[in-house]
């Protein structure tokens, strides 16, 4: 079991139906704890009501803005369960690959976005790059309930892998075209650097074609969730533009 804590991501997991052991709440809570409160009843799980300081403990953080849940640890998918949210949407793939990302505020803040733009889910690396974390799911504001994650032992692989069932593969790197002058339709899948180190040598490699965010100040790059947010939502507009 884990603990996550936070209004929005103790409510995302109520919603989502996530197995939650118990709910800890701080005594005399208003606002949305009273909506979450609620449905822990109408969903028959056990509530403790504690002060600031024993529910500063069971979260391991002053940040839980009242309220916090044992639950059961994050689920992780396989590819093939995401390409299959694709098809029973009746869409062409929009998958994520995250190429060694260790910051879990950048996992959450990329899995928020997935979320909000339409990907189907993110793939990411199992060594030498964060995973499910709680941190990660505080910082997608519990996007982390509903988009599916794959960790795969090899990102190059998974490619191959994707690249036979028909989707192009897109790095984000400083030496590509323009996004914005570039065919995102269709089936993608689209690579995102770690924040040090960029794309690996051998999966930019591997990729059909790079793009790249034009940079018009002092600063070169992007932090990696703002890269991915641009390219997403350029994904999902020339998407509409193209039904």
């Amino acid at each position: 079991m884990s603990v996550i804590f936070g209004r929005n991501p103790v409510l995302e997991a109520l919603k989502s139906q996530r197995e939650i052991e118990k709910l800890v709440v701080i005594k005399n809570g208003e606002g949305s704890i009273k909506r979450i409160e609620r449905m822990a009843r109408e969903s028959k799980i056990p509530i403790q009501y504690v002060d600031k300081k024993a529910l500063d403990r069971f979260a391991g953080s002053s940040k839980h803005q009242g309220v916090a849940a044992q639950t059961s640890p994050y689920k992780y998918y396989e590819v093939d369960d995401i390409l299959a949210r694709a098809s029973d949407k009746g869409e062409e793939p929009f998958l994520m690959i995250l190429d060694n990302i260790e910051d879990p505020h950048n996992l959450g803040a990329i899995i928020r976005t997935a979320d909000g733009a339409g990907a189907h889910g993110i793939i990411i690396p199992k060594r030498n790059a964060v995973g499910l974390t709680e941190t990660v799911g505080k910082a997608s504001a519990g996007a982390v309930e509903y988009l599916p994650v794959a960790k795969v032992t090899n990102i190059a692989n998974t490619i191959d892998k994707l690249k036979a069932l028909g989707l192009w593969v897109v790095s984000c790197d400083m030496d590509g075209e323009l996004y914005y002058e570039a065919d995102l339709t269709g089936p993608i899948a689209v690579i995102i650097g770690s924040e040090g180190k960029g794309i690996s040598r051998l999966v930019k490699e591997k990729s059909d074609f790079v793009v790249s965010l034009p940079m018009e100040g002092n600063i070169s790059s992007l932090n990696a969730s703002n890269a991915a947010a641009v390219l997403m939502y350029e994904i999902n507009r020339q998407r509409s533009c193209k039904k």
